[in-house]
């Protein structure tokens, strides 16, 4: 998308869902003169509004949203107009009783909260149709629409749905993608426990079975799943486009909806927008927040993308709801920037007094405009106005970590050799280590390019196709460093392993062979006797897992020294082509993978930035400058070398040092250089 086109021009967008159907006519004078004083440029209207829009079947009330939209044009405020289709009215599930999502017991899932009808349900597909065409022919010239929202959150909390509509669907589309039952039986491997099929209308759902389903079936009903729901946007965002040429999106959940192939979905969008809430039992959520808006940019393919929503304080819908401390919420929001996004947007505008979400916070909270929150929403507002230079600016790296949806998918399946394995702890836990080392990440498909990165971390890869196996051994001949974790490279796209056994795919460039998983009991830990050549030997602590390692070409450069491999191989370096390959044969946390990666990244010709623990530094590369983003989530004070320049926040120049105080963010505009903050030519 270029700047031209951008919702908000040359400003980053600043504001939030709007919901003023919860509120008296009268409100909505104060709101946006409230909006004007905090520089709120966007919200999203009517994203819950169906039934006040479609007050009956056919017939509809657009009075209330054209005096809304006219009201928030002439105060200066864009809309992001959302189709209603995440909620639909009571009247319709009275009409179409069959079109309500049944869950895999069976269980008729009812009418009263939020949340899609079934995905694959004909009457739902074309009421949804209805009235996001409606919508679009009455507002697409409309001054104040400069982006179509689709929808609500897809999959969040609609995924699987085990209608006879489903079912219905779920043949049609395993057809179309095996041809005849043959290949089916082929795929899923139905010689095992006698599940062959001879006529296509047996092919039924993996419902509730009396052991576990087919995981073949399992995963290619999760690949359904996902485009069924894909197929419902695409309904949508076509109708729109009949009447209308704003820019369409709906807002994702990367990293927090598992039944959405992000990469997939972004293909569709014509920008990319993701929802990202602090998980609060997580005491290093600055953490978590920086891979969710890493995934979010690299799903974008590196263009700028919308925070369409995060909280102002506490969300309400978690064990326990801790609130943002004093200026936890700009960090947030800057952070996103920092990776990124152009857009800083909210749930919600006015916090709700009545419904599910009233404990929720909220740009304007129930504490009202003296509060401590909206005093810092102003302050927010009038920050990303002097930081509309880095509009338009993008981050890149030179470190990838792959990410496979349907890998996940299949990974988590029942039966596996140990619950303990979970790929989003092994993602975490790679991605942090390269947090802390200061490391910008790229989150890439295992099929992409890789050609602009120097290193490539496979922390959780169970299905890894061929092709993508050689893709990753093509990666590492010519050049690249290739890090693999263990439980990689098991299974095929059919989620079955792989002919010549585990790690079969990955075996030549890695130069080992897996013989047997050997998974730990709960609570067992063992030790590994860490000793590349040329650096001092130390013992690491590792969990869960253990493979009986054979070795076939690799370096060995940890050993087991306990545990049911004692004395085998468990880390291992492959000189490949002219590249390098590692292998990770067991889990190590945060701290014990630190030695490892200082030795991968000797490989790759990088090295950890040495930061101060706790502090985050991101550079975005514009045509005239960079726009480096320094973030101090420590409780002391740092001095940080980032180069000469302008600090836009507090409008002074820079040379040499600036002072990080804690809880901190300076943005400080520089001349441009080569992406990598590693002194490369």
């Amino acid at each position: 998308m270029s700047l031209s086109s951008w919702p908000t021009g040359s400003a980053i967008c600043f504001g939030g869902d709007y919901n003023p159907e919860q509120w008296p006519r009268e409100v909505w004078d104060e709101d946006v003169a409230l909006m004007r004083e905090a520089g709120v440029n966007l919200v999203s209207v009517g994203i819950f509004s169906w039934a006040m829009l479609e007050v009956r079947e056919g017939e509809f009330d657009f009075a209330w949203l054209d005096g809304l939209l006219d009201l928030l044009h002439r105060n200066g405020i864009a809309v992001d107009l959302g189709t209603p289709t995440a909620s639909p009215p009571a009247w319709f599930f009275a009409a179409y009783p069959q079109a309500r999502v049944v869950a895999k017991d069976g269980t008729v899932q009812g009418f009263g909260s939020r949340g899609m009808a079934s995905p694959s349900s004909p009457e739902y597909r074309r009421a949804a149709t209805r009235v996001a065409g409606k919508l679009a022919e009455r507002y697409g010239s409309h001054p104040a629409v400069v982006m179509w929202h689709v929808h609500n959150e897809y999959g969040a909390p609609v995924g699987e749905d085990f209608s006879a509509a489903a079912g219905t669907a779920f043949r049609e589309w395993l057809r179309t993608r095996y041809g005849s039952l043959d290949a089916l039986n082929a795929a899923w491997g139905t010689a095992f426990w006698g599940q062959r099929y001879v006529e296509w209308e047996h092919v039924g759902l993996p419902s509730a079975t009396p052991s576990v389903a087919n995981p073949a079936q399992r995963l290619d009903f999760a690949r359904f799943t996902d485009h069924q729901l894909r197929a419902c946007f695409l309904a949508e965002r076509d109708a729109i486009r009949a009447h209308a040429t704003q820019p369409v999106t709906t807002n994702f959940m990367a990293n927090e909806c598992p039944t959405t192939d992000l990469f997939a979905w972004a293909r569709e969008v014509d920008v990319v927008s993701n929802d990202h809430y602090l998980t609060a039992a997580d005491e290093r959520g600055h953490v978590g927040l920086a891979l969710a808006a890493d995934l979010t940019r690299s799903v974008a393919g590196g263009r700028p993308w919308i925070l369409m929503e995060h909280s102002t304080s506490a969300v309400n819908w978690q064990p326990r709801n801790v609130a943002k401390r004093a200026g936890e919420m700009a960090r947030n929001s800057l952070s996103h920037l920092a990776r990124g996004a152009d857009g800083i947007l909210f749930f919600q505008w006015r916090a709700s007094r009545s419904g599910a979400e009233k404990f929720h916070s909220a740009m304007v909270p129930h504490a009202g405009t003296g509060s401590r929150v909206w005093r810092e929403v102003v302050a927010l507002g009038a920050a990303l106005e002097r930081l509309a230079p880095v509009r338009g600016s993008r981050v890149e790296a030179d470190v990838a970590v792959l990410w496979d949806t349907e890998s996940f998918w299949a990974q988590d399946l029942e039966w596996r050799p140990s619950v303990d394995v979970q790929h989003r702890e092994r993602v975490r836990a790679y991605y942090e280590r390269l947090w802390r080392d200061g490391r910008t990440v790229d989150f890439v498909e295992p099929s992409q390019d890789l050609s602009a990165y120097r290193l490539v971390v496979a922390p959780a890869s169970y299905l890894l196709r061929e092709r993508d196996a050689a893709n990753l051994t093509r990666f590492v001949e010519q050049g690249g460093t290739l890090l693999v974790s263990f439980f990689s490279a098991i299974v095929d796209e059919h989620d079955a392993v792989h002919a010549g056994g585990f790690l079969a795919p990955l075996r030549e460039v890695l130069g080992v062979a897996v013989e047997e998983f050997l998974p730990l009991r709960a609570g067992e830990t063992t030790r590994v006797a860490w000793a590349p050549a040329g650096v001092a030997a130390r013992t690491l602590v590792a969990d869960v897992w253990q493979d009986d390692l054979v070795v076939d070409g690799a370096e060995v450069v940890g050993t087991h020294l306990d545990g049911p491999a004692a004395g085998g191989a468990a880390i291992t370096r492959h000189a490949y082509g002219a590249g390098t390959a590692w292998y990770v044969s067991t889990r190590l946390d945060v701290d014990a993978l630190e030695p490892v990666l200082e030795q991968v990244y000797a490989d790759a010709g990088l090295a950890p930035t040495g930061l101060p623990q706790g502090v985050e530094v991101v550079t975005r590369h514009g045509e005239d400058a960079d726009f480096v983003v320094a973030i101090n989530h420590t409780s002391e004070d740092v001095k940080l070398a980032l180069g000469d320049g302008q600090e836009l926040l507090g409008a002074t120049a820079v040379a040499g040092t600036l002072d990080l105080p804690s809880g901190s963010v300076v943005v400080l505009r520089t001349a441009p250089r080569r992406p990598g903050g590693d002194g490369r030519p």
